[in-house]
């Protein structure tokens, strides 16, 4: 008998092979998704016209405020499970942190399917404009054939996830930059600031538009912090967690302002707003792409939102299905959802009860939708770690080395910035001394 024999098989466990690349590229299709293609109209809607743009600006500074908290929690704590990890040792992981993490994950079990159905509804809509007359029962035969599509291709090892997931990501790319290109060469800024009357009077209904447009703009957003739950199965978590939060923020922003932009540069606003009395607003990028280059290539163009969409809906049940098995395998939540699959190494419970709420979440209305991910996601996972922060930062004495190591490179780079200034070298030397460096 080979001695090989005695020893026991290795146990199923993740595999860290998700880099700076698969990381970022995770973050940004689940922010692009199908999101600003569907809600241009709806957020247009809010305050009847592009000052609703403003919603925009201040889901940013929300949305970058949250991505540093996400940052420096996801640096901290590099484990699988993203928020029930800050939120169990944030609150102490024998005391409330107990309750804190599995209400998380209670909740989780809703919302996250929530807004995975957001991009299954938002994938049926641009349907319907290759699709005419699309049904409600085909529309719903259409969700339970992508849902079970999605399951099935993350029902197999990271290594091949990573390679698709960067595949899924190329095509989103490619889609917004034809967007954002065909925007550019036929912009007319006589439609993209057509203002109508009293678009800037600071009323009380003013405010409370300008609050159902930041509540769109925030689920534009979201899934900057995907790859936080797959923290396990990322190489040096500590470094790219927080690279890749910050860049995938910083990307989508600039890239969801240029789809705005450029979309309401070609299309006049008035022809799809209110969006509840536009039928064709449900696909008005592919209505864009049509007034410009015809029916042909806005079909072509609308196989590619197809794309975007699915992509978005595979990186978040990818990520989201990691939570509960964090959880789980802690002793936090339902034993069940720790099991991982004995050959491929995945939390196959968990990714199938997730992929099926998540269908049966479909059956209802966007707007429903939308709210209700809203309200579940602010009461438990961003108000709660917003508390975490600040009690680890108490609680744990390494957290005052960083503050002090990352406030000595602040001031080392203003200090170097009046320097730099103040002998005229780079970048404040002039021109002509930098060719004679040359």
């Amino acid at each position: 008998m080979s001695a090989n024999n005695h020893l026991p098989e290795e146990q199923p466990h993740l595999l860290r092979r998700f880099g700076l690349l698969e990381a970022t590229a995770l973050n940004m299709t689940n922010m692009i998704g199908i999101g600003p293609f569907i809600t241009i109209p709806l957020l247009l809607s809010t305050l009847g016209g592009p000052q609703a743009m403003l919603g925009w600006l201040v889901a940013l500074v929300i949305t970058i405020s949250d991505g540093m908290i996400w940052s420096e929690l996801g640096a901290a704590m590099p484990g699988s499970g993203g928020s029930y990890v800050y939120l169990r040792e944030g609150f102490g992981r024998e005391t409330f942190g107990r309750l804190m993490g599995f209400l998380f994950i209670w909740q989780f079990i809703l919302s996250g399917p929530l807004e995975i159905a957001s991009g299954y509804i938002g994938f049926t809509q641009y349907l319907g404009y290759i699709w005419k007359d699309i049904s409600r029962i085909q529309s719903l035969a259409v969700i339970v054939a992508l849902g079970a599509l999605n399951i099935t291709l993350l029902y197999r090892r990271i290594t091949f996830i990573g390679k698709l997931t960067v595949s899924l990501w190329i095509g989103t790319i490619l889609t917004t930059l034809a967007v954002i290109v065909t925007g550019a060469f036929n912009f007319k800024a006589g439609l993209a600031f057509d203002f109508p009357p009293g678009a800037f009077n600071f009323s009380l209904g003013f405010f409370l538009g300008l609050g159902a447009a930041t509540r769109i703009g925030i689920f534009d957003y979201l899934g900057y912090y995907d790859i936080c739950y797959i923290g396990d199965e990322v190489r040096q978590p500590g470094r790219t967690i927080p690279r890749s939060v910050i860049i995938s923020v910083i990307a989508v922003a600039l890239i969801y302002i240029a789809i705005n932009f450029s979309v309401i540069g070609v299309v006049p606003w008035r022809e799809f707003v209110p969006a509840g009395k536009h039928p064709e607003s449900n696909f008005i990028v592919s209505i864009f792409m049509e007034r410009i280059y015809g029916k042909g290539v806005a079909t072509f163009f609308t196989a590619m939102v197809l794309w975007t969409a699915f992509g978005s809906v595979f990186a978040l049940l990818l990520g989201y299905s990691r939570v509960p098995y964090a959880a789980a395998i802690d002793g936090y939540f339902f034993k069940i959802f720790a099991r991982l699959h004995p050959k491929k190494n995945f939390p196959y419970i968990s990714l199938v009860v997730l992929g099926v709420i998540a269908i049966v979440c479909s059956f209802f209305s966007l707007g429903m939708v939308i709210d209700a991910l809203i309200t579940t996601r602010i009461l438990i996972q961003f108000i709660g770690q917003i508390a975490a922060v600040s009690l680890l930062r108490k609680n744990e004495p390494d957290w005052t080395i960083i503050a002090f190591g990352l406030g000595t490179l602040v001031i080392g780079v203003v200090c170097f910035i009046l320097w730099s200034r103040h002998t005229q070298q780079w970048p404040f030397a002039r021109a002509e001394e930098l060719s004679d460096a040359v």
